[in-house]
């Protein structure tokens, strides 16, 4: 007998008001900011889908590699009973993780569409007849309840989308991850690794130009979505790597003196020949970081692993004693 349910934490209008907040505090800000979230409409997912295939872009298949080569080791060492995923889209790569955990009970996916979870759910469930689905349509960066499941439980945020966050973010996302588990659960993390900056930067400004599509194609949200008048040609996609913070930033830098309207909000937007909206910040780490950082959410790394090449790491952490 399979089981599925869903818990609906965003109501309708939820992802048109973040827009709206978003663009009209962001398009305000010196310099301009656009969260990265808004890449993604279906082109935007279409076009991530394709990046991730691309050689220059190494983050998804050495995740892969090391689901693949210690799916048994991860699920041995969190003897997990449920299984938390934040971000959980298309749920393929934790499915390496499922098949290896024969006594999971529950699978908790989390994300903001109900296409997605319900899609996911339906391959797993065919693929898994006893498990049970229990998915959740939310903002995993906002406080989650999680439904009441068997322990331990393993949450899991894989992909490296921990580098999106700046540090007083990944602060605050962490504690809430740490306020969610019960002392002995755990977290696995995905997190690209710092190396040369060439690789770094070729993984986000590919020779076939897709990334600079995806990059623009934010633009193209806000023109859909809040009747702006934005012209991706008049925006140069731009990639670089920030030696002081350890981190790539994506930019879209105006390619001469424009104004843009955004008539949803009654938004009239300026901008200099090379002024430049910073689209997304995306972190490399080191494994002490890592440690550090965690540790100061009440979570200790017990084990980390990476793939062959040294580029990417999973690393699993504990949920120390009870909270203070």
């Amino acid at each position: 007998m399979t089981s599925f349910q869903l818990t609906r934490t965003l109501d309708e209008h939820a992802a048109d008001s973040a827009l709206r907040s978003d663009v009209s505090e962001g398009l305000g800000h010196t310099p301009k900011v656009l969260p990265p979230k808004w890449f993604y409409d279906a082109r935007g997912s279409e076009l991530f889908e394709e990046i991730t295939r691309l050689p220059e872009y190494y983050p998804t298949r050495a995740e892969r590699e090391i689901l693949l080569e210690r799916a048994g080791e991860i699920a041995a060492a969190s003897g997990a009973r449920t299984l938390v995923e934040l971000g959980s889209g298309s749920s393929e790569k934790t499915r390496h993780l499922i098949e290896a955990m024969p006594a999971l009970d529950m699978y908790v996916p989390v994300d903001v569409s109900e296409s997605a979870l319900r899609g996911a759910a339906d391959t797993l469930l065919a693929e898994h007849p006893g498990l049970r689905v229990h998915a959740l349509l939310a903002d995993f960066t906002r406080a989650l309840r999680l439904p009441d499941s068997p322990g331990p439980r393993l949450v899991v945020f894989l992909g490296g989308t921990i580098g999106n966050l700046l540090p007083p973010e990944r602060a605050v996302f962490l504690a809430s991850v740490r306020a969610m588990l019960s002392p002995g659960d755990a977290l696995l993390m995905g997190t690209d690794l710092v190396k040369d900056e060439s690789v770094l930067v070729a993984a986000y400004d590919d020779a076939s130009g897709v990334t600079a599509e995806f990059n623009k194609n934010v633009l193209a949200v806000v023109n859909r979505e809040l009747d702006a008048d934005f012209h991706t040609a008049d925006f140069e996609h731009v990639a670089l790597w920030n030696r002081e913070q350890e981190w790539i930033e994506m930019r879209l830098r105006a390619r001469s003196e424009l104004v843009v309207k955004v008539r949803a909000l009654d938004l009239v937007v300026p901008f200099a020949a090379g002024e430049e909206i910073l689209t997304e910040v995306s972190a490399k780490f080191r494994q002490e970081g890592v440690r550090k950082e965690l540790a100061a959410a009440g979570l200790e790394l017990t084990q980390w692993w990476t793939d062959t090449g040294g580029r990417f790491a999973l690393s699993l952490s504990v949920a120390e004693g009870p909270l203070g």
